[in-house]
C-alpha cells in the first residue's frame, strides 16, 4: 500500500510540473522579493559603465566615487529602465553633492546629460535631498522644509526611488520625501546613474543597490 501511495504522489508531481512551469512563464505569482534584482554584486562594477573622468571603484563591498577633476562623473547601468523601484544605501563623505539619475542618456563620448533627472543627494542642510532635479528644467520638485534634516552626513542613509511613468516618489530613512506627478515629462526610459557633482571635493559611497522592474507588471 505504501509503495502505491508513493507512486501516486510521484505521478501527481510529474503531472503538475508542466503546469507550474507554464504558470511561471506566464508571469504567475512569485515569492516575495524574488522580483528584486541586485544591481551591485559587492565585488566589482559588472553591469555598470563609468561616464566622465572621475574615479569609481569597489572598496569594502561598496561602490566608492571620488572626483578627480572639476567635471561631472557618473556610473550608469548597462541596462535601460522605464518603470522601477530602486533601493540603495549611500554615505556622503565629502562635501560635494550627488544624486540618482533616471531615464538617462549621455551625449556620445561625453559626460554631458542629454536627457534625465535625478533624485537629489546632498547631505548639507537645506539642499533638498530626495527632491527631483533635471530634464533641463532645474528643480522639478523638492521636499517640504521640515524634511531637510532627514539626511545624515557621514552616516549611512537608506533611499527608495520609485518611478512609474511620470510619477516620481522618494523615501529617505523611512520618511516619504516627495510624491509628484510631472505634467511636463517627456522622457520615460533610460539608464539609472549614480552622480558625482562637478566642482571637486565629491566623495560618495553606495551599497546594497537593488532594482525592481515594474515595466511589464
Amino acid at each position: 500500500m505504501l509503495n502505491h501511495m508513493r507512486f501516486g504522489m510521484l505521478f501527481c508531481l510529474l503531472a503538475l510540473t508542466p503546469l507550474l512551469s507554464f504558470a511561471q512563464r506566464a508571469g504567475g505569482p512569485k515569492p516575495p522579493g524574488e522580483d528584486w534584482i541586485q544591481l551591485f554584486n559587492g565585488k566589482d562594477l559588472s553591469g555598470w559603465n563609468a561616464v566622465g573622468a572621475e574615479e569609481w571603484k569597489v572598496a569594502d563591498g561598496a561602490i566608492e566615487g571620488r572626483t578627480l577633476t572639476k567635471g561631472y562623473g557618473y556610473l550608469e547601468t548597462v541596462k535601460s529602465y522605464k518603470d522601477f523601484q530602486l533601493s540603495l544605501r549611500f554615505k556622503c563623505v565629502g562635501n560635494g553633492n550627488s544624486g540618482v539619475y533616471f531615464h538617462t542618456r549621455f551625449k556620445p563620448g561625453t559626460a554631458d546629460v542629454s536627457q534625465g533627472a535625478q533624485a537629489e543627494i546632498d547631505c548639507a542642510i537645506n539642499r533638498h535631498t530626495g527632491g527631483i532635479y533635471g530634464f533641463g528644467r532645474a528643480w522639478i520638485v523638492w521636499p517640504s522644509p521640515d524634511k531637510e534634516t532627514v539626511v545624515r552626513q557621514d552616516d549611512w542613509n537608506d533611499m527608495l526611488v520609485s518611478i512609474e511613468g511620470n510619477r516620481y516618489r522618494t523615501r529617505l530613512n523611512g520618511v516619504e520625501m516627495i510624491d509628484f506627478t510631472d505634467p511636463l515629462a517627456k522622457f520615460l526610459e533610460g539608464t539609472v546613474a549614480l552622480q558625482l557633482h562637478s566642482g571637486g571635493n565629491g566623495h560618495m559611497v553606495f551599497k546594497d543597490i537593488w532594482i525592481r522592474d515594474l515595466t511589464n507588471r
